[in-house]
């Protein structure tokens, strides 16, 4: 298949979301200059049941290669998921079975779907690595070993902490590194792509390509998407938006996000030009334009990719229509309760709105609880129970009675 040449569609390939790249960006841009179809992967450990939104940056980012002819894969770890990247852990990951990681990852293809194509005349490959990494006898496993020293894994961060705290470190977090680089070798590949917290295993296994196979593998570390204090969107710090989330709650979430999340969010989530994002960057900036206004551009976006535009526009309108005109959502969830009145605590338990009746209480006192679009701050109310009732916990969570 023809690769594409253009020097500027290269050059945003390599720039756009970069934050580094090994051994060094002219390399690279000079080997796709050439018009040499390059086969590139990025992995994926199934440790979740779904894609999330940090996964939409490499999938991106996938995407823009394939777009320019080359051959892509996503590679499912069903067996490095099984081992649990120490990657930025303070303690050991949970192993998982394969059973675990199989079922996990029953609906990554579909996620990745959205945003990588697995059809003609390009198609995405996916493969699974325990299809070589099973095969491994022990005997491999020393001869690979043998390619790597303790002091190299023993200097990562956050190795170093767990020794400054006294905590354990694990044989096999070690031979993680060691699994991941051999998949590089397996597939025989020219670049890899990934977030620039795996800088450290993709590049093990760019060493393992030099002494195994003699040859050059590039590395494309990708930058993160962090909050203000620099902890990564996603699942392990509990703020992950998931592709597959409802399109409304997407829309809900990614307007929650601090307006620092903004300019870094359309270069990383978004197909908006870059000199565009910079235009907005310098709007906000100088208070041109309201955050509010470039963030709900931002969801869209992110709404549009993962799903399409017409969708995006009626997340937006349900956005609007809940909180800049205060009415309800159109989708409402409904509960049926057939006493006449209920304490206001037993009734915010009884709609499953709150765990507990302690929680109830504190989300009253701080005037979070609004029936019928009345704010209720005295949590010994006994409350009629009417047809059609609205109960409202924050924002975002509503119940109607039936």
């Amino acid at each position: 298949m023809k690769t594409e040449t253009d020097p500027q569609k290269i050059k945003n390939a390599l720039a756009r979301g970069v934050e580094k790249i090994y051994p060094d960006f002219a390399s690279l841009e000079k080997k796709l200059a050439s018009g040499k179809r390059l086969r590139l992967y990025c992995g994926y450990d199934p440790s979740g049941a779904s894609l999330h939104i940090g996964h939409l940056i490499t999938l991106k980012k996938l995407a823009g290669f394939q777009s320019l002819g080359h051959e892509i894969i996503m590679l499912i770890g069903d067996f490095t998921g099984m081992i649990g990247d120490p990657t930025e852990k303070a303690t050991t990951r949970k192993k998982l079975t394969r059973q675990e990681v199989l079922r996990n990852s029953k609906n990554y293809k579909k996620l990745a779907g959205k945003i990588i194509s697995f059809s003609p005349p390009n198609p995405a490959k996916i493969l699974y690595n325990s299809k070589w990494s099973d095969k491994l006898t022990f005997v491999d496993l020393i001869e690979l070993a043998s390619n790597f020293t303790v002091q190299q894994m023993i200097t990562r961060d956050m190795f170093q902490e767990r020794i400054k705290e006294g905590r354990p470190i694990f044989l096999h977090e070690f031979l993680y590194p060691l699994a991941q680089a051999y998949d590089s070798v397996a597939m025989d590949v020219d670049l890899e792509v990934g977030g620039k917290d795996q800088t450290f295993n993709m590049l093990c296994g760019r060493d393992l390509m030099k002494v195994l196979k003699n040859k050059e593998k590039f590395v494309l570390a990708l930058k993160l998407l962090t909050d203000p204090s620099g902890k990564k969107m996603g699942k392990s710090e509990g703020n992950a938006i998931n592709i597959d989330d409802k399109p409304k709650e997407m829309f809900g979430k990614i307007m929650n996000w601090p307006d620092e999340l903004i300019v870094p969010g359309l270069e990383l989530c978004t197909n908006v030009p870059l000199d565009e994002i910079s235009s907005i960057s310098e709007e906000i900036k100088n208070k041109r334009m309201n955050p509010r206004d470039a963030k709900a551009m931002l969801a869209k976006e992110i709404v549009a990719i993962c799903y399409d535009k017409k969708t995006a526009d009626g997340a937006e309108e349900e956005f609007n229509k809940v909180f800049k005109e205060k009415e309800a959502p159109s989708d409402i969830p409904e509960i049926k309760i057939e006493e006449k009145a209920l304490s206001i605590l037993d009734l915010l338990v009884r709609t499953n709105l709150v765990r507990s009746k302690s929680e109830a209480k504190r989300l009253v006192l701080q005037g979070g609880v609004k029936i019928e679009n009345k704010t209720e701050k005295n949590w010994e109310k006994e409350i009629p129970i009417k047809e059609g009732m609205v109960i409202q916990i924050g924002k975002r969570r509503f119940v109607k009675v039936n």
